[in-house]
């Protein structure tokens, strides 16, 4: 498993695995107690492969900060969330020097680590590495199927332009 499928639902604890699209929404299954649930298209829902911190240089994919979480924990279990704020910052501050601290609050800091802490008690943080590698495979191939419609869209006014002509 890996970032792409873990949901954070806005009004609902902790984290869920998205297992199944439906017509009207989707089901999703709590890492916290394995519940299922069923999710209205309505509902806030946020991907967490979507999620980015804010740094001086840009924004940096949730999946790269947990990497460096894991990295400096050696793959363990980070601080609690529930620390004060001043030490929750100092230690965000240590595995992402260049965060910015004007745009990144204090509750987003513990979000992270809340999270970070329960993919880990899971087992997944180990799988948050291939996810990353898969993200920059994806890349090209997606740059190749806009380029593809914008030349079916040049042949196709090429076409169009040639039957005018032969109308005239």
């Amino acid at each position: 498993m890996n970032l792409e499928k873990i949901l954070a639902i806005s009004g609902k604890p902790g984290l869920y695995a998205l297992k199944v699209q439906t017509r009207t929404g989707f089901v999703a299954e709590s890492l916290i107690d394995g519940k299922k649930i069923t999710v209205s298209l309505k509902s806030n829902v946020s991907l967490l492969s979507e999620i980015s911190i804010y740094t001086y240089e840009g924004e940096k994919p949730l999946s790269e900060v947990m990497q460096l979480i894991a990295i400096k924990e050696d793959k363990g279990p980070a601080i609690s969330h529930k620390e004060d704020n001043a030490t929750l910052t100092a230690y965000f501050k240590e595995v992402l020097p260049q965060y910015d601290e004007e745009r990144v609050y204090p509750s987003d800091i513990k979000k992270v680590l809340n999270w970070y802490n329960m993919l880990q008690a899971k087992g997944l943080v180990t799988d948050l590495a291939p996810a990353a590698a898969e993200s920059k495979e994806e890349t090209p191939v997606l740059e190749e199927t806009k380029k593809a419609p914008a030349k079916k869209a040049k042949a196709t006014a090429e076409k169009n332009s040639s039957i005018l002509m032969n109308d005239i």
